[in-house]
């Protein structure tokens, strides 16, 4: 597996990402209790208008970044490196002035027209205009740090922005709650401007520091051949766009089961009441699972990124191989245990987590999901790394497509109901990834099947065995105690499968960050 940076970078991410959404889930349970269902309804009207609009100005700019900064760095061109950050700064300081300001003036326009139905909502969508302006500056820092493979200040400004966000979110929901809901969902959506501006500052501040080092291999340089600014913003152009596109794609494809999976079950015979019931267990309950399983591969997909392009400017054939192999081993290490767990232990989640049995078929009917989406999202981390961009983007265009035909067909039988919706999602997932495979044998990186089948017998007898600790102690204790059960003997049994299967080798193992060094110790 070798000795490689993009997995300590992907530890980094993870633990970040984890870290950020823990904060988000006691942020979400203390700001629906303090401005109920009609004050988060409020917010909820301005923060997907604003998230949409960021996701069209900057979405694609930390990968686009990166690419282009670790070509740079591979060739040990570090001032074209600089000249590159500095330029994509300039813009993103233009464009994020120009899509705060368009985000400022679509507001009245938004509640005139109608399609923000309650006007109460204008000021939390106008308070968040500035957050937009230092989103978008951040994104030129983060893919700046990513093409150096510098994870830590990326991940220290994500887990700092979110935790100030939300501390003025609560702070300022609550002082503003007396004067009125609309103000108090104000104040909440506010807590963005200063949580980016935190970002920013922390990135600077890594930035300064680094700038010394950056600055003596600049001087060290014998030779460089300057890049002009148009040639430059095309390239960025041509990387982010797809990227951004793809990103739209990801609440194109949600609203896919808002729209249909409703008026599916609709269709099949359920009532009003139900099927709002059943579309929470999918959305509000199964999802937030699928959602938080894939965080690892996602950390994984945003490190391989700069360290495939670096090695393919390179062009270290061998090196992208194994880099990508390393990838896709660790992928499906986290992802099918991941899948089968979450199936073999669907009602102990469901009654710990949400206090109901009722979600647990449809958790464990989405399980398949976080395997298939975590290959997608390191097999995209790939083809993005080697430049194929646009890959993915159509991939998540034509799964979307898919997803909506298979999400109306089979919610629409009562024999599936809202377990065809997340067969839906399962097919849209597993053949975005199949898809993405194709394209990378195409280009000559294979994906370990072998391997995976070895990983996924593992988890298999993984899954048997936590079902069945599960079950033995259904009726012996809380259900709290069942899911520790469940889980403690399945990642007793899930380790010692991979070493009897030979799934990963001592010497892969001992390159894992973190435990990596215990493994050395213990497995002679």
């Amino acid at each position: 597996m070798g000795k490689d940076k993009f997995l300590k970078g992907a530890l980094i991410l993870t633990v970040a990402g984890l870290m950020v959404k823990v904060i988000g889930s006691v942020n979400r349970i203390l700001l629906s209790r303090l401005l109920g269902g009609e004050g988060i309804g409020l917010y909820q009207m301005a923060y997907p208008i604003y998230l949409l609009m960021l996701s069209v100005c900057s979405a694609g700019v930390p990968v686009a970044v990166s690419i282009i900064v670790a070509e740079k760095v591979a060739k040990n061109d570090y001032a074209q490196a600089h000249r590159i950050f500095k330029v994509t700064l300039g813009l993103m300081a233009v464009f994020g002035l120009f899509f705060a300001l368009t985000l400022y003036g679509l507001a009245d326009f938004l509640v005139s027209t109608g399609w923000i139905r309650d006007s109460r909502a204008y000021y939390a969508l106008v308070v968040l205009t500035p957050a937009v302006f230092f989103s978008s500056i951040l994104a030129s820092f983060r893919g700046y740090f990513q093409g150096y493979q510098m994870m830590t200040p990326p991940a220290v400004s994500q887990i700092l922005e979110q935790l100030v966000r939300v501390l003025v979110m609560i702070g300022l929901a609550y002082l503003l709650l007396p004067r009125g809901l609309e103000y108090a969902a104000a104040g909440a959506a506010f807590g963005a401007v200063p949580g980016g501006l935190t970002g920013l500052l922390v990135l600077t501040l890594f930035y300064r520091k680094a700038r010394k080092e950056w600055k003596r291999k600049i001087e060290e340089q014998t030779e460089t051949v300057a890049e002009s600014v148009g040639s430059i913003a095309r390239r960025l152009v041509l990387l982010a766009v797809p990227v951004s596109c793809a990103n739209l794609l990801i609440p194109v494809t949600s609203s896919i089961d808002m729209l249909l999976v409703p008026n599916g079950l609709g269709h099949a015979g359920f009532g009003v009441e139900a099927a709002t019931t059943l579309f929470g267990y999918l959305t509000g309950m199964a999802q937030p699972l699928l959602m938080m399983g894939t965080i690892p591969t996602l950390s994984l997909a945003a490190s391989l990124v700069p360290a495939v392009s670096e090695a393919c400017t390179l062009r270290l054939s061998d090196e992208i191989l194994r880099k990508t192999g390393s990838a896709f081993k660790i992928c499906m290490l986290v992802v099918a245990p991941a899948s089968v767990g979450m199936w073999a232990l669907a009602g102990p989640i469901s009654g710990t987590l949400y206090g109901t049995m009722k979600a647990a078929p449809v958790i464990a009917h989405l399980a398949p999901s976080i395997a298939c989406l975590g290959i997608f999202q390191v097999t995209t981390g790939a083809l993005q790394g080697i430049g194929k961009t646009a890959i993915p983007m159509w991939n998540m265009l034509f799964g979307a497509v898919v997803k909506a035909v298979a999400a109306w067909q089979l919610t629409s039988v009562a024999a599936f109901h809202i377990l065809g919706a997340a067969w839906a999602s399962n097919l849209n997932f597993a053949l975005v990834a199949a898809i993405n495979i194709f394209f990378l044998y195409r280009n000559g990186i294979p994906f370990p099947v072998r391997d995976s089948l070895k990983i996924l017998l593992a988890s298999l007898c993984m899954g048997l065995a936590g079902k069945m600790a599960a079950l033995f102690f259904m009726d012996k204790g809380s259900i709290i105690v069942t899911l520790l059960a469940g889980m403690v003997v399945s990642v007793l049994v899930y380790g010692t499968a991979v070493m009897l299967l030979g799934c990963l080798t001592r010497e892969e193992a001992v390159q894992l960050p973190v435990i990596g060094k215990i493994i050395r110790k213990f497995w002679k």
